[in-house]
Parts: C-alpha cells; sequence; structure tokens
C-alpha cells in the first residue's frame, strides 16, 4: 500500500488523537457536572482530584501528540532528548504498571527519529496489557540514528497488521486509526532512506529502525 493518499492517512491519524483524548477529555466534563451539582465538601473534593487528574492525562497526550505526529516547532531541525523523555515518562506514569528503562546516548535527535522513537514507545506501551517494562534506546552513529524500543512483559498483545505497516506492506482497506500511525513511520523512514524492523514473542516485542541523519 505505496500509494495513500495524504488526506486519508491525515483523516486516520486525526481519529487516533481524537479517540485517545476522549476519555481523559470526558472525565473532565464529568467532574465539571459533578462539581456543578455537590454540596459536600468532601466529595467536591474527590471531584476537583478527578479534574486535576484528567487534565494532567490531557496535557501529557497533547504534548505527546505534538513531538510524535506533529511538527515540533521551535525546536529546528533536532529535538533535545529530555523533552522526548519527559513525555514518555509521563504516559508511561499515566498507563501505570509499567516500569521505563531509558538509554540515549545522544543529547539531541532529528525530528525524523523522535516521532519515530515516541511511536515506538506508545506501540510497546500499548502491547504491555498486563504490565511490565519498556526499554527505550537510541543513538547517533555513522550518520545515522539508530532506534530500539523493547516491550516485555507476561502478555503481549499485538496486532500484525502494525507490523505490516511498519514494513510498509498494508493490504488496501486496512488503513485505520489504528494502523496509521504505523503507516506514517513507514513512509518516513523510507523517505530518509532506512528502515524499520519489528521481532515478537510470547513475552517480548522489539521494534527497531536505522534513519540516516541529515
Amino acid at each position: 500500500m505505496n500509494d495513500t493518499s495524504e488526506l486519508d492517512l491525515a483523516a486516520m491519524l486525526c481519529s487516533r488523537l481524537c479517540h485517545d483524548l476522549l476519555s481523559p477529555v470526558g472525565a473532565l466534563t464529568n467532574g465539571l457536572e459533578l462539581l456543578a451539582d455537590e454540596r459536600d465538601p468532601e466529595m467536591r473534593q474527590k471531584c476537583l482530584e478527578l479534574l486535576e487528574q484528567s487534565a494532567k492525562i490531557s496535557a501529557d497526550k497533547l504534548k505527546f501528540f505534538r513531538l510524535a505526529f506533529g511538527a515540533a516547532g521551535g525546536f529546528g531541525e533536532s529535538v533535545p532528548v529530555d523533552e522526548a523523555r519527559k513525555v514518555t515518562e509521563a504516559l508511561v506514569g499515566d498507563a501505570r504498571r509499567v516500569e521505563l528503562n531509558w538509554g540515549l546516548s545522544a543529547d539531541r535527535l532529528p525530528k525524523g527519529a523522535v516521532k519515530v522513537l515516541l511511536n515506538f514507545a506508545q506501540i510497546g506501551l500499548d502491547a504491555l496489557v498486563r504490565g511490565g517494562t519498556l526499554d527505550v534506546g537510541a543513538e547517533s552513529r555513522g550518520g545515522a540514528s539508530e532506534i530500539v524500543v523493547r516491550a516485555a512483559g507476561p502478555r503481549i498483545a499485538f496486532d500484525e497488521t502494525i507490523g505490516r505497516a511498519l514494513e510498509n506492506r498494508l493490504e488496501p482497506g486496512e488503513l485505520s486509526s489504528r494502523t496509521a500511525a504505523a503507516h506514517m513511520l513507514a513512509l518516513l523512514a523510507r523517505q530518509a532512506g532506512g528502515g524499520l524492523q519489528y521481532v515478537l514473542s510470547d513475552d517480548a516485542l522489539v521494534l527497531g529502525a536505522v534513519l540516516p541523519e541529515g
């Protein structure tokens, strides 16, 4: 599926972002409705805590989306690794039951490499339905960014349609809000002259990428 319409891909990515934001934003709406009707001080405090938690999750997701899908304006051609780490830590913290191990030697990475790294982290996190560990590593070597993300846990949930999307092998009709991000990465890697790969086992999913820089 190499000739995907840019409009179709944009629409599917928007659907994915809206889906991911629907829950925390809906919780904000529910919290405000409860707060308007509640008079008990203890219950009002619980409503405020719900609002605070939902607002934090919404803000964390928006910051993540900005780097993972957007133009990341204001950073130039590369993004500080600390920025990528902050949004990944927030994402993992909101998910819970997942331990994040971070190992990046570079101070900055090209925007494309950051997009791949963050989307790999999201795919890995989604695979850890029963918790586990998420190992994230990247380095610049030989004029290329090398990225690896490993999700390990007692049960790995991975739709191999996403794997086909990463390998740019989607069949017509398989592009959806679920596969759009992976397909975007495949297009990004092809444009950069690099490649993506994954290895799946019963207790681990490993995602790798090599992206020439410049």
